[in-house]
């Protein structure tokens, strides 16, 4: 489903943030993302989600290479973006609109959908994610734990193939960390792909059968089963991942 061949990427021409990156996913995999602060993870998602494009080397999704070139073309666009959905860190980046109902209407809305088709939608995900009762709320309003769910559901609305988190858990209090992993583990059982970054290792158990493993040099250094990879704790300390 993922592929990316021999990838590198600069801010402001000379900030490396990804070296000579390597990286197959297949459909309906679940992967984690590892490693310090500033050692490439959130900018591999971003180029994943097509928000960058790669300074050298190649990305193809489904057999096709994503380009600035063809992301600038608002067919090919709308339909690469309905398929890769991005969960930010800080769910007041993808929040703006005046309430939650127009907020989750928006991506629908924004791919030409008809208003009968929009309403279904996000009413089907607002009680998908419990949520109905903030579905006339003011998204600057809600607590740090219901803007994370509106965030979401904001990405769930558009039923894409691929989910991407930065940090889901970060910031969130426990009864939502747990409903944020059930959540996962549930749409990666019906089939969706999910890659996340993340150091919240307690609250992610069981979610992952796949961990991707970040070096300061933002390069990948390991690539190995997730529980592995969790189990190697002189690896993870070395590395000062733990």
């Amino acid at each position: 489903m993922i592929d990316i061949k021999n990838v590198s990427y600069f801010y402001n021409q000379d900030i490396l943030a990804l070296k000579n990156i390597n990286l197959h996913v297949q459909e309906g995999e679940a992967v984690a993302l590892i490693g310090v602060n500033g050692c490439g993870k959130s900018t591999l998602m971003k180029l994943i989600n097509g928000l960058i494009s790669p300074k050298e080397g190649n990305y193809f999704f489904e057999g096709e290479e994503i380009t600035y070139k063809k992301l600038q073309n608002e067919k090919f666009s709308k339909a690469f973006h309905k398929k890769v959905g991005f969960v930010f860190q800080n769910s007041e980046v993808q929040l703006f609109c005046s309430n939650v109902y127009d907020e989750i209407a928006f991506g629908p809305r924004q791919m030409g959908m008809r208003e009968e088709e929009v309403e279904k939608r996000v009413n089907d995900t607002l009680k998908l994610l419990k949520i109905e009762d903030l579905k006339n709320r003011q998204p600057y309003h809600l607590s740090g734990g219901e803007k994370k769910k509106v965030a979401i559901a904001t990405v769930v609305v558009l039923n894409p193939d691929v989910y991407i988190f930065d940090e889901p858990m970060n910031g969130l209090d426990p009864k939502t960390k747990r409903f944020l992993k059930e959540f996962m583990v549930n749409i990666n059982n019906a089939g969706k792909t999910i890659i996340c970054s993340t150091h919240d290792f307690e609250y992610v158990k069981g979610i992952f059968k796949r961990a991707i493993v970040f070096s300061k040099d933002h390069s990948i250094m390991r690539d190995a089963a997730y529980d592995d990879v969790m189990k190697d704790t002189e690896f993870l300390y070395n590395n000062n991942i733990i």
